[in-house]
This record gives C-alpha cells, structure tokens and sequence, in this order.
C-alpha cells in the first residue's frame, strides 16, 4: 500500500483528488495540507510514499515545497497536480525530479494512469540491486509506449522503444542515417519511426543546410 498526502489549499479540490487517489488499487491518502508550510510538516510526521502537490497555495507554493522536499532529503516521489501550464513552471518541476506533472482539470483516468505508472516503476526498482540498460530503458520509457498503445501496421513497440532511447541518449541532433545505425535498423524504417513520433510531439525536426545538396532533417528528442 503507498502511502500518499495531498497538499492543496482548495478544499473542493483536495476531497476530489482524495476520492481519485482512493479509487486506485494500493493507494491511501494518510492526510491533506493546504499549504506548503504544513505539507512539509505532514511529511515530517507521516512519512509518505508519495505526494500530490499544487503549484499555487498561500504561505509556500507547490514548487518551494518540492525544493525543500530535495534539500531535507526526504524519501518521497511527488506528482504535481496544478493549473500551471507554462513551459518554465513544468521544466522547473521536472528539473526537481516530479514524478509526473497533471493540468487541471484533470479526468480520473489521467490520476488513475499517473498513479499505475508510479506503482509499475516502484515495484520494478524494489526488485532489483542491479539493473541492465534495457531493463532500465523499460522503466524509463513504459509511460511513452503506454501513451501510444496502437501503432500504425508496420511498427512494433519494441522497435519503437529502442529508437526513443537512442534518441534520448544524444543531447545534440541526430539524422535518421545516424539513428538506424544506432538501433540497427534500415534507414527508410528509422524514417518511418521518427515521422511517427515527430507527429506524436515525441520528437522536433532540426533541419541543416551544409554544401551542395539537399538540406538534412535532424530530430531531437523533446525530453
């Protein structure tokens, strides 16, 4: 069972998300806080698993929270659940190791499948002392290939898997040449897999122009 705090100033809100968490299978909600001051002192007291936590609040903010939650080093995973949709706020809070971040408003099952994806990732790391890369590459990347559970006739999840994580190890522009040499692939199929996460948003297109000769899309994997 994972224990879980909800820390939300609008009461509404916390009981919806208290009767969302209480739906999922091996999840309880031990307690709630409406601001950061008091969470941070629920945490102290009740030792969660996991904490749902707001951006906006009185006296502390969701994101101050989340910091001091780093710096008290506290053994606690954190999903932010707020109206807070600008680029800066979510690459902050990612940046800080939040497990998963929802907009409101939210529906159950964006909880639900938050929630089975934190359940899947910490069983499968309380089960290991050691991990191999592709094991790893499983856990890391269940959440893209969930997302995209029917691929279009031609494409395989596993493949799919592979070409998500050669394009998550390269921080600089990669071509499809580059990307079938990588996964071991033929270039025209690398073309098809990136075609189809750069239409899923999985992926951008950098296109560069050298000497002589068409110009050459690159793609990087929006991380």
């Amino acid at each position: 069972m994972f224990k879980v705090i909800l820390i939300e100033d609008d009461l509404m809100v916390q009981e919806v998300n208290r009767m969302f968490v209480d739906q999922v299978e091996g999840f309880r909600v031990l307690g709630a806080a409406s601001n950061g001051l008091e969470g941070i002192e629920l945490i102290e007291q009740l030792k969660p698993d996991l904490v749902l936590v707001d951006v906006f609040m009185p006296n502390q903010d969701g994101l101050e929270t989340l910091k001091q939650i780093r710096a008290k080093g506290y053994e606690v995973d954190v999903i932010a659940i707020t109206a807070a949709s600008d680029m800066d706020t979510v690459r902050t809070f990612l940046q800080q190791g939040a497990f998963d971040y929802i907009m409101k408003p939210f529906k159950f099952e964006r909880m639900k499948k938050a929630l089975e994806n934190y359940r899947s990732f910490r069983l499968q790391v309380r089960k290991k002392q050691n991990i191999s890369q592709e094991e790893l590459d499983g856990i890391l990347f269940q959440k893209e290939l969930d997302e995209q559970p029917d691929l279009p006739k031609g494409l395989n999840a596993v493949t799919l898997k592979k070409v998500i994580s050669y394009l998550s190890s390269n921080d600089f522009p990669i071509s499809a040449e580059e990307v079938a040499e990588g996964v071991g692939i033929a270039r025209v199929t690398a073309r098809r897999y990136l075609e189809y996460l750069e239409k899923c948003g999985k992926v951008i297109i950098d296109i560069q122009y050298g000497g002589i000769g068409r110009p050459v899309n690159r793609y990087i994997f929006q991380k």
